[in-house]
């Protein structure tokens, strides 16, 4: 299973780090961030093999595939956004990570107005059946 790889490279990164942070600091942050990079490389390729079930989804219940395609970005950009406010908070930069959150808020809620576009649209024509 693929939790376990995951598992195991967080684990061997940390204890990487915990024994160069005595010695080395800056190699010991340096470990870390690419310990990060390498769970998403590995979580991005168990993720490309599962986006074609989503096409599958939409196709079969008719959902236009361009408001997939919006709510696979805004995912995307949740975790990317979540994942570098981690990294600015790891650098001490904790007031850029809190900006550059709130930041991704904005983009994703820029993001969900065609979504709530095709809401309000439905909504309308239903009340149009009454």
């Amino acid at each position: 299973m693929e939790i376990f790889q995951l598992v195991g490279i967080a684990l061997i990164t940390a204890v990487a780090a915990l024994i160069l942070k005595e010695t080395k600091p800056e190699l010991a942050f340096a470990v870390s961030v690419a310990g990060g990079i390498i769970l998403l490389l590995f979580v991005f390729e168990v993720l490309r093999d599962s986006l074609s079930v989503f096409g599958q989804i939409a196709e079969l219940s008719g959902i236009d595939h361009s408001l997939v395609k919006i709510i696979l970005k805004m995912v995307g950009i949740g975790y990317l956004v979540e994942f570098s406010a981690g990294l600015l908070s790891d650098f001490g930069q904790n007031s850029l990570a809190d900006k550059l959150t709130l930041c991704g808020k904005i983009v994703i809620f820029v993001l969900a107005i065609p979504i709530i576009e095709r809401v309000l649209a439905l909504i309308l024509s239903l009340l149009e059946l009454i």
